[in-house]
């Protein structure tokens, strides 16, 4: 079949490849965000899928705005019998949802009607769900409320974060795209609606997100704090010499031992930071302070001669 892939994030890269080497099917296009700043100096950066399609001479489209005629025009003269969306950014509407002509299929990494929207990944660990997984849906106006057409479900780890969640979602993404784009060739492709009444929706996440509370049970702090690894960096202000800077948290081992006011840090020692939460505590262990580097949370206590007492703001 012709496909027209409708991507930006990462997380689309491994389902794009498998469907540029699966040899039953032809990559019409790409359609991407435009080259974004990023990075200390600003330069423009090009998105993980456009760095993919160039690197097989693919032809890349990367419009400001996607539900505009020019973008119509170009997508109908690509005649693309499936248009496959993977964390594209942008809501497509109807004239677009009706180019292709068999329709568009989203990879939306939930198990839908659960986290519709975009934070899914960041949402099932700070809920510490048990289980996620990919979806793939038939398309249409709603937010991610097309018919579903094939799911996968995986099992959560003990200290998943939403990086390693991401990267497994990532590779469980080309087996069912392949699957669902045979299941559509043959005829047999199911179209089952979602229960709406069980639906829930989260929002896209900002840098604010990542600020730590301490006043909830230990393993609600750490769930938190590992859905925000990698990005936007889970954080608390600390006093430095008189000036307030973000420590962002990385990674932490849940104590029963904290007995403390929440965010106060009741123990320095070779082992890490350890802060009280309002049930037990988390012994920091990696952590990064406002114009450093990444490091053991040992090395910067001693580095900036933390004592017990402090508290993370």
């Amino acid at each position: 079949m012709r496909i027209l892939f409708t991507g930006t994030g990462e997380i689309g890269v491994p389902s794009l490849k498998a469907l540029l080497n699966s040899g039953d099917h032809q990559v019409v296009g790409i359609l991407t965000q435009p080259d974004r700043p990023a990075g200390r100096h600003q330069e423009l950066l090009a998105s993980p899928v456009k760095q993919v399609a160039l690197s097989y001479h693919l032809p890349v489209y990367q419009p400001e705005k996607i539900n505009t005629a020019p973008v119509l025009e170009q997508v109908a003269y690509l005649r693309p019998d499936i248009m496959v969306v993977c964390a594209y950014g942008q809501i497509l509407k109807s004239p677009v949802l009706k180019c292709p002509r068999i329709g568009c299929l989203n990879l939306h990494a939930s198990l839908l009607p659960k986290y519709r929207g975009a934070a899914c990944i960041q949402a099932a660990i700070k809920n510490r769900d048990a289980v996620s997984g990919m979806t793939v849906m038939w398309m249409d106006e709603g937010l991610d409320t097309g018919d579903i057409l094939l799911q996968e479900s995986i099992k959560l780890h003990r200290d998943e974060t939403a990086g390693s969640l991401h990267d497994r979602l990532a590779d469980a993404g080309p087996d069912l795209l392949l699957k669902s784009l045979e299941l559509i060739g043959k005829g047999r492709a199911p179209r089952i609606p979602q229960p709406d009444a069980q639906a829930t929706y989260v929002k896209k996440m900002t840098k604010e997100d990542g600020k730590i509370d301490w006043d909830f049970p230990q393993l609600l702090v750490d769930a938190h704090i590992r859905s925000m690894n990698p990005w936007p960096g889970a954080y608390n202000h600390l006093l430095v010499e008189g000036e307030k800077k973000v420590l962002k948290v990385f990674k932490t081992i849940l104590s029963r031992r904290a007995k403390g006011r929440p965010g106060e840090i009741v123990k320095v020692d070779e082992h890490g930071i350890l802060v009280a939460a309002e049930v037990g505590g988390l012994l920091l262990r990696e952590v990064q302070l406002e114009g450093r580097k990444r490091m053991r949370a040992d090395e910067l206590a001693r580095g900036i001669r933390l004592e017990a007492g402090s508290f993370l703001e």
